[in-house]
């Protein structure tokens, strides 16, 4: 792996030599190695000093050789086949250009003579080696798999016909699931529904944000199904009217998936979802989840700040955890005590004392973050702030000297403010505590192995999105013609266009003259055309200004904002 370019201490150095760790960040690297089992590489990139680019940026320079970003990489198809999948799998290397210095490829360890006597030799070409981080080898690598729906019905028919013939839990139905789960894991699922549908069962993935259907199964093999689940997550297989809840702990290839199981009983039989935490998920950086620098300048200026609260605002399913989590890990040190009351604790944060929320004893969100504060933290994060009661402990909390971070259920920025004042919190509490608000969604990124640029005229526009005919003659007035990005359609992005998911923002920092508005219980419309004048980007603006820059797409900002 890069270990064998680059050892652990050549890696250490390599961030002390550019500044970017001194020594109790190194010490911290190593102590998240030592107890978390990973490698130096991975806890430099869990530790949020430097991006998996930026560090491969690093790593290329000091070798002397050109660096690849794989993951914005066009790579036509008859090259990346030169070198087998196989072969490129186990070498961790792809083939991307050709040119006339011969073909290109990009490794993690471009010093192996061997593997590129080899590719040289099939390709009857001289190979010029560019090093690339393990995260661009493996989106490169998803270029070679078939169609996710192709793939899945070639090796789910052979179990399937097995499995007829059986009784029972047989181990077909136990490869099935397992091949459910690694499909959809190897395909970035967030969720997999499992449920019937007249005389058939409908297994369908969610990919980013958007459930497709992945496959159909006979119909009776959904009991056998739905019980092989339930005996991983230690559910009861005898109980089919009770809705359950559990957990599985699910190994692929060495990596460990943490999957929660949820059940409930329909007219047609048992429905089946299992949503999906990966762990590289709350290992994102702010600059990785699409902040500006005007907005994360904003995000910064609030969490240095002692005490006071910082808020995320979205609905469910808009990154609101993703985006605490990426600020408590740059707030996670040694000299600070730092606790967590969630409902589920979603990722596993080293240094960090995790409660899970648990009614069976009691232990809700007011009583956990009550007890919380007994423990002497100096930051809090409550996973959300759902009752008057949670609301009142959390703002006490951040008057008497904590920093209180949580998530709210609201549209904007500004409505936090007014959802607050409904759970009873005084307007001089709010003012006085209230830091920050980041109102949040995702929307779907451009697929970079498909995308394309298109000129439209804003009449053209205008009649392919007719209910957004206000905004698009808004946000590109003066123009009548504009260039923007869209993704044809491909395997690596299952047609759709889209892989991945970035945030939309809008960024309410409470200064003074905020805090003034709001004590006079100014309308949320007010305090959020006040914010305007003072700089803050709405969610909609954001989601603009990444269509100018190719992220995304006009109809997918529409969609979002609209939902």
């Amino acid at each position: 792996m890069v270990n064998d370019i680059l050892n652990d201490k050549g890696l250490l150095d390599l961030l002390t030599k550019n500044s970017l760790a001194q020594d109790a960040e190194v010490q911290k690297i190593l102590s998240m190695a030592s107890e978390k089992g990973l490698s130096i590489y991975n806890a430099i990139l869990e530790s949020s000093l430097i991006t998996e680019d930026d560090l491969g940026r690093l790593i290329s320079d000091s070798l002397k050789i050109p660096y690849v970003d794989l993951s914005h990489t066009e790579i036509p198809d008859d090259i990346l086949k030169i070198i087998p999948h196989i072969y490129a799998k186990k070498h961790s290397i792809v083939a991307f250009n050709i040119d006339k210095e011969g073909l290109h490829v990009a490794t993690i360890n471009p010093n192996d003579e061997s593997v590129k006597n080899q590719v040289e030799k099939k390709a009857g070409l001289p190979v010029i080696a560019h090093f690339a981080t393990l995260r661009g080898i493996n989106s490169a690598l998803s270029h070679y798999e078939k169609g996710v729906v192709a793939a899945f019905d070639e090796i789910i028919s052979k179990y399937v016909k097995e499995a007829e013939k059986q009784k029972d839990i047989d181990p077909p139905v136990v490869k099935i699931v397992d091949t459910i789960i690694e499909y959809a894991q190897r395909n970035k699922a967030s969720d997999i529904h499992i449920e019937t549908q007249d005389e058939d069962t409908v297994v369908r993935f969610r990919l980013d944000g958007i459930l497709h259907d992945v496959v159909t199964l006979p119909g009776t093999l959904h009991p056998n199904i739905v019980t092989r689940i339930k005996v991983m997550s230690n559910l009861r297989t005898d109980d089919h009217a009770t809705p359950q809840d559990g957990k599985i702990s699910f190994d692929i290839e060495g990596v460990n998936l943490d999957l929660r199981v949820s059940t409930v009983p329909t007219i047609e039989g048992e429905k089946v979802v299992i949503r999906l935490l990966f762990r590289d998920s709350g290992n994102l950086n702010l600059v990785d989840l699409g902040f500006s620098d005007s907005d994360l300048e904003k995000v910064v200026k609030a969490y240095k700040r002692p005490f006071g609260m910082i808020l995320a605002t979205g609905p469910t399913g808009s990154g609101k955890t993703t985006t605490m989590y990426a600020i408590i890990r740059i707030l996670n040190k040694r000299e600070v005590n730092i606790s967590t009351i969630e409902d589920p604790v979603e990722y596993d944060l080293t240094g960090i004392n995790q409660i899970q929320v648990n009614r069976k004893t009691d232990l809700t969100f007011a009583n956990g973050l009550r007890s919380l504060l007994r423990q002497d933290p100096d930051i809090v994060l409550v996973g959300e702030i759902r009752d008057e009661e949670t609301a009142h402990i959390a703002v006490n909390a951040s008057m008497t000297g904590h920093l209180v971070l949580s998530t709210l259920h609201t549209n904007d920025a500004a409505t936090a403010v007014v959802r607050f004042m409904e759970m009873n919190v005084e307007p001089f509490m709010i003012a006085s505590t209230m830091n920050l608000v980041i109102a949040q969604r995702l929307v779907r990124k451009i697929c970079t192995t498909c995308r394309y640029s298109k000129e439209s005229t804003i009449k053209e526009l205008e009649e392919k999105y007719p209910t957004a005919s206000g905004i698009i003659k808004d946000q590109f007035k003066g123009k009548t013609k504009i260039r923007l990005y869209e993704g044809k359609g491909c395997p690596a992005c299952h047609n759709t266009g889209y892989t991945g998911r970035i945030g939309v923002y809008e960024i309410l920092l409470v200064d003074e003259d905020i805090r003034d508005a709001i004590i006079q219980r100014k309308t949320t419309t007010e305090i959020k055309n006040m914010s305007i004048k003072k700089g803050m980007t709405t969610m909609l603006d954001d989601g603009i200004r990444k269509v100018y820059e190719g992220m995304t797409t006009i109809g997918e900002v529409i969609r979002v904002l609209s939902e």
